[in-house]
């Protein structure tokens, strides 16, 4: 069983929008980026996430491509260990399926229009 997800979503929106978005979201869940380039962006989520005890910290990778005026975001996101390794077995169910949840709803909170 692989605790990595992978999801896409469109939006019509700028990619710079976009990217800033995606930062402000990540700092929204109390989150670091650890690298950040324009076509995408890195960063890590403590156990802990606004008060609640989640049990695993995350890493997630972010893509962004654009086509024509849709920009399509791409995330992966998985448990990783005390050390940063990417957890393949121990981990909590369901902990990076909430992070990204909420992630998605910061990111489409914080973007314009």
């Amino acid at each position: 069983m692989s605790f990595t997800i992978n999801e896409e979503r469109s939006y019509q929106q700028p990619a710079e929008a976009v990217l800033q978005a995606a930062v402000a979201a990540v700092d929204g869940l109390q989150g670091e980026v650890t690298a950040e380039q324009p076509d995408g962006l890195q960063a890590k989520f403590n156990k802990t996430i606004h008060g609640q005890v989640l049990g695993d910290r995350t890493e997630m990778n972010m893509a962004i491509t654009v086509a024509d005026t849709t920009c399509r975001v791409a995330v992966e996101i998985y448990p990783i260990d005390a050390v940063g390794r990417k957890m393949m077995f121990g981990a909590r169910k369901g902990v990076a399926r909430k992070v990204l949840d909420w992630y998605w709803a910061h990111l489409e909170h914080r973007l314009p229009g």
